[in-house]
């Protein structure tokens, strides 16, 4: 009998899966996928794959299944200094901030203004500094750089500011490949980086069922490194991928293992990270919906299928529809957070979106800190052993008796429960006595101290040159 009660959550059954996965390879095998890179239809073509139309390539469920097979069930992503952090594939959930927002939320005044680059340093920081964050990417899309370099100087402002694992987007292969470089450099080498994971690259197609050059150049660039690649789709329900949620999860999963399959093909065994971001339309707005109940039902959909492939998987947590962080942001991205935690999915990313993925909030990425801690403790369970049962207690207390001073409630008190920092349990006049203090409040004090008094240690100076001689020379060509 386990000693440990988890709770353990699925959307669909065996026969469920297996019916979704026929699907997928008829969608594969039979529409087929638009390939606009030369090199990954060569590929495609020289596995036995048909063409049509000149760059429509149809994929037969062999190839699909022995390529599935062949990638990694499990990836070992380390930190900075080459420790192990990250167990992909498991049954761990990781979380981190999201990536490339055009706007900033000021807490104070509720208005919005374009990120900068100091907010990407701000962000790596700070996520540094929460116990929840697993990993970080650039949370900024810096408006004061040119958009040649903006990804990468968003990369360098990362790896400057944490030493936690970073989760990349770029421009193109030639930024990527810089961002390699100076992994590399902090490694001691393109192949103890390749060795020990530091980055992970995360690239997508353009649904529906369309692969670009430039997405699929990053793809292939990853796998010859060997640069973990999350390869996730977002189909829009009702836009770009059809408005039912098994349609709109087979078109996505289609696409996503389209992409296994050339990474595969490219470098057998390269690290791939399965996933797609099921958004919603909403028909009234024709507005992208991070939230909709169809979303999360997508999402646990798809999160299965991940397990039923044997991948680890792309997640998504603390993200919102609101504009401003208010209880219906609070309210969206909790229930989010909570599934993608009882779901077990490994990798859930854009904690502290708010307003559809455009623009962010620190106090969001604090408050969320805490759900994902509260996430954590409700997804992991509860011990049920003799200790843990109780009966001695019980018996000694009797009825009419109380546990307050017990030995066993003074033994075990401090793991038995869950304490927050942020969350207010206190009475009402004990609040009014605390200041009477907003959760919003309480985030954005903390935010300001994490800012003021977090220190990151600093890479060595010969590290620190080899990346500005980097950067510097970097010109996008």
């Amino acid at each position: 009998m386990k000693m440990q009660a988890i709770p353990e959550c699925a959307m669909l059954t065996k026969e469920q899966k297996e019916l979704v996965h026929r699907n997928v390879t008829r969608i594969l095998s039979q529409t087929g996928m638009r390939v606009l890179h030369p090199e990954a239809g060569e590929l495609l073509r020289e596995a036995g794959c048909g063409v049509r139309a000149g760059d429509v390539y149809t994929i037969p469920p062999e190839i699909v299944e022995r390529c599935v097979s062949g990638a990694p069930s499990r990836i070992t992503i380390c930190n900075r200094c080459g420790e192990p952090c990250m167990e992909l594939g498991g049954e761990e959930a990781y979380f981190g901030t999201g990536s490339d927002l055009i706007y900033f939320i000021d807490s104070r005044t509720m208005e919005r203004r374009p990120c900068v680059l100091e907010d990407a340093r701000n962000a790596a920081r700070l996520a540094d500094a929460l116990d929840q964050m697993d990993f970080i990417m650039s949370f900024a899309y810096p408006s004061d750089e040119e958009p040649h370099r903006a990804f990468l100087m968003t990369f360098r402002a990362m790896l400057e500011n944490s030493v936690k694992p970073i989760v990349c987007t770029s421009h193109n292969t030639r930024d990527l490949k810089a961002m390699w470089e100076i992994a590399s450099v902090i490694r001691g080498g393109a192949a103890r980086l390749a060795a020990a994971p530091y980055i992970i690259h995360y690239t997508e197609p353009t649904s529906p069922l369309t692969h670009s050059f430039e997405s699929l150049a990053k793809l292939l660039f990853c796998a010859e490194h060997r640069i973990p690649l999350v390869y996730s789709p977002a189909p829009l329900a009702g836009a770009t991928a059809p408005v039912t949620v098994a349609g709109h999860v087979s078109q996505g999963l289609a696409e996503c293992l389209c992409g296994l399959v050339v990474h595969q093909l490219k470098t057998p065994g390269a690290p791939f990270i399965m996933g797609m971001g099921p958004a919603v339309m909403d028909m009234a707005t024709a507005q992208s919906s991070y939230n909709a109940p169809e979303y999360y039902l997508a999402y646990m959909a798809a999160l299965d299928m991940s397990k039923f492939y044997g991948l680890p998987s792309w997640g998504y947590a603390g993200t919102t529809d609101s504009q401003v962080p208010d209880g219906q942001a609070v309210m969206e991205a909790s229930v989010l957070t909570l599934l993608s935690c009882l779901w077990r999915a490994g990798l859930n990313h854009d904690v502290g979106y708010h307003d559809f993925g455009l623009a962010g909030s620190f106090e969001m990425v604090v408050i969320m800190d805490e759900v994902i801690s509260m996430s954590r403790r409700f997804s992991g369970g509860f011990p049920m052993g003799e200790e843990e049962l109780a009966a001695g207690p019980i018996a000694e207390v009797g009825p009419g008796g109380n546990y307050l001073v017990h030995p066993h409630t003074l033994a075990h008190f401090r793991t038995a429960q869950w304490r927050p920092e942020l969350l207010n349990r206190s009475g009402h006049d004990r609040w009014k006595q605390d200041g009477g203090k907003s959760l919003l409040d309480r985030a954005h004090e903390k935010v300001e101290i994490l800012l003021s008094d977090h220190m990151v240690e600093s890479l060595p100076a010969a590290t620190l040159s080899k990346i500005a001689e980097i950067t510097a020379d970097f010109d996008g060509s």
